[in-house]
């Protein structure tokens, strides 16, 4: 069961050991990308801007239209809190203070074989992130927290989903930040981690094109390695295929 759309192509192993280190190599220079535009980019994102005095500051200033961002952030917050979180649907206010520290995570999601629900591999792509305000709680310990993996602690649930709530509330009133993450040429769009109740998050692409090889492919990678976790890949021919939307833009 998987419903992410992503290409399948057959390799071997000897091109399976080649374009591994390839997309590692890739993957690397597109964090360091990633990471440097973040931080420019941090001054344009301070919540404050948008929730004014709904945020606990140093500086507490009326924000013009503030009350309408504030509630649609609860609403959205009252709509995911109670499963798989277990915590209750208001929000105590002034909210905790939100770091104005922009974080890329990568985008994880869980593989199944055929129409089994069990042993999930965990993918990860090297393409896609998780863009959110840094918190004391990232995903992959929110994740431990509702698989029992991990206690669960109140206080640092809340606070992650909020992080991730602020920003999809904070880029719909700020549609020309879209804009100028477009031209830098990542694709900007909203999904639902369904792992997590269903909690909305801003997803960033580049446009390098990632594949998959088939399950049985995939199953016995993770075999050899003991672990249940594979990594999109990136096929030598994305580089040179890999569109310009600044160019198809004047074209049209």
């Amino acid at each position: 069961m998987n419903n992410e759309e992503i290409a399948r192509k057959s390799l071997d192993s000897q091109e399976f050991l080649k374009l591994r280190q390839a997309t590692e190599k890739i993957a690397n220079a597109l964090n360091k990308r990633l990471k440097g535009h973040l931080t420019v980019l941090r001054p344009l994102f301070t919540p404050r801007k948008l929730f004014g005095t709904y945020i606990k500051s140093a500086v507490m200033q009326e924000v013009p239209g503030s009350e309408k961002a504030f509630a649609e952030l609860q609403e959205r917050y009252a709509a995911v809190c109670e499963k798989p979180f277990g915590l209750p649907k208001k929000l105590h206010l002034p909210l905790p203070p939100i770091s104005n520290q922009l974080e890329g995570t990568h985008l994880e999601y869980s593989l199944y074989s055929g129409d089994s629900t069990e042993k999930a591999t965990r993918i990860t792509s090297p393409t896609r992130w998780i863009l959110s305000y840094r918190g004391e709680c990232p995903l992959n310990r929110l994740r431990a927290m509702v698989s029992g993996a991990e206690s669960g602690q109140p206080d640092d649930m809340r606070q992650a989903i909020i992080d991730h709530l602020a920003m999809v509330v904070f880029l719909k009133h700020y549609p020309a930040l879209t804009q100028l993450i477009e031209d830098l040429r990542y694709k900007v769009e909203t999904r639902d981690l369904t792992d997590l109740g269903g909690l909305p998050v801003m997803v960033l692409k580049s446009p390098l094109e990632t594949f998959l090889p088939p399950d049985d492919f995939i199953l016995q990678v993770t075999q050899l390695s003991g672990i249940p976790a594979f990594q999109e890949i990136v096929g030598l021919e994305a580089v040179e295929n890999m569109p310009d939307p600044l160019r198809e833009s004047l074209s049209a």
